[in-house]
């Protein structure tokens, strides 16, 4: 099992105490840099853009009862290099860099291209960039971007096309990765059929918008305009070293996992608590659909992110301990649920500490045993609502010195 680290750098208020945008930073740095020295593996971050605060100015606000800001990271690569810079061992991990913002897929493909270029200047770096990518937290940040319906087709077929728009960024993202001179007449085009919508009531409203601007093809389905359109070109930089780059698909559509595959390896990033059962059933797919330049399908191609409340300070005594972290974990999950939705329902707030990793060093190393697979790497959120910084990186310690060794004697 490899443990690595989740970020989510949020700056909202806990226990009343908002931090400013400088010590959220200067915090973050310092936990990498311990879990550099503590032996994690990666430090994943959240990527977020835009200020949620003034989006809730919006007629449509989409976290209208949120405190401050969702997250800070809104250039993943920028916060690699210093990252890369201030640490030996530790890789730098997104979770996830919209692909869709701030120039879409060809401007995203030639700032990789041009990071690890620089990042690979030095033989011996052998750190890989593990690049999560997805369609974004929240549509108003793609908006901003220009990715919204273009015509009253679109609008109505809207939430059936968003994904569509998604898959055509990856081609591009991952074709131009790859090395290929491309246009956009050899990008795939997006076709909508009843298959496409949720319900019947959905196809019936885009089909019939669709047939009076005359966008209905022959077949019945949905003729939709190519969203980048763009004469033949390459990436630049060409010459970077490709074995640095891990790629991770921020999405559970099996259609979808697959079609990159085609193009690239590209793994799997899990953005949140998923049914075990989706969980199995995506290891037993890619185990079929992985590309084969990456080699045999294995578990921690998938990461797993996890709450985790560990306490080993309160006392005395290991039900102290837990009764502690269980609290940490109740006002944490309850301020969380709270600042998205405006109440708090009790029953969700258990069910998500039940979800966690909740405990002593001994509860905790029980309940990984008993939920995770041996092979499974596991993104460890300890900074969840929380701005001890201290605290967060005396936790860190605890797990690697007290509860790895009850998992590892577990296992001897």
């Amino acid at each position: 099992m490899q443990f690595d680290l989740f970020f989510s750098i949020s700056q909202t208020p806990v226990a009343g105490y908002l931090p400013s945008e400088a010590e959220m930073f200067r915090n973050f740095f310092r936990q990498v840099e311990a879990g550099d020295a503590l032996g994690y593996g990666t430090a994943w971050v959240a990527e977020s853009h835009l200020s949620s605060e003034v989006q809730k100015r919006h007629p449509r606000p989409v976290i209208p009862h949120w405190e401050g800001e969702v997250g800070l990271n809104v250039d993943f690569l920028q916060l690699a290099s210093h990252i890369y810079r201030r640490t030996k061992r530790i890789a730098a991990g997104s979770a996830v860099m919209n692909l869709l913002v701030n120039g879409g897929p060809i401007a995203h493909a030639e700032r990789v291209a041009a990071f690890l270029t620089l990042h690979g200047l030095e033989e011996a770096e052998r750190r890989p960039l593990r690049l999560g990518f997805a369609a974004g937290r929240f549509e108003f940040m793609n908006r901003a971007s220009g990715i919204r319906p273009r015509n009253r087709t679109e609008e109505a077929a809207w939430p059936a096309l968003r994904g569509k728009v998604f898959a055509e960024a990856c081609e591009i993202f991952l074709r131009l990765l790859r090395g290929e001179v491309l246009s956009s007449e050899e990008v795939r085009r997006t076709v909508l059929c009843r298959s496409s919508f949720r319900s019947e009531e959905d196809w019936e409203r885009a089909r019939q918008a669709a047939a009076e601007e005359g966008r209905l093809g022959d077949d019945g389905c949905i003729r939709v305009d190519r969203r980048w359109d763009f004469e033949v070109l390459q990436i630049v930089p060409r010459e970077w070293r490709r074995e640095l780059l891990e790629l991770y698909l921020g999405s559970h559509d099996p259609v979808l996992q697959e079609e990159v595959n085609r193009i690239l390896p590209v793994r799997v990033f899990n953005l949140s608590i998923t049914r075990p059962e989706v969980i199995e059933d995506t290891h037993r797919r890619m185990a079929c659909a992985f590309h084969p330049d990456g080699g045999p399908w294995r578990r921690e191609f998938m990461p797993r992110t996890v709450f985790v409340f560990l306490n080993e300070e309160a006392g005395p005594g290991p039900e102290a301990r837990r009764r502690a972290a269980r609290e940490e974990a109740e006002a944490a999950l309850g301020a969380y649920w709270t600042a998205l939705e405006g109440t708090l329902d009790p029953a969700r707030v258990r069910n998500a500490a039940d979800n966690a990793l909740v405990g002593d060093a001994e509860e905790v190393a029980r309940q990984i045993r008993e939920r995770f697979h041996p092979e499974d790497r596991l993104m460890l959120w300890f900074d969840f609502f929380n701005h001890d910084c201290d605290r967060v990186i005396r936790n860190m310690e605890a797990f690697q010195g007290a509860v790895v060794p009850r998992l590892q004697a577990s296992r001897a």
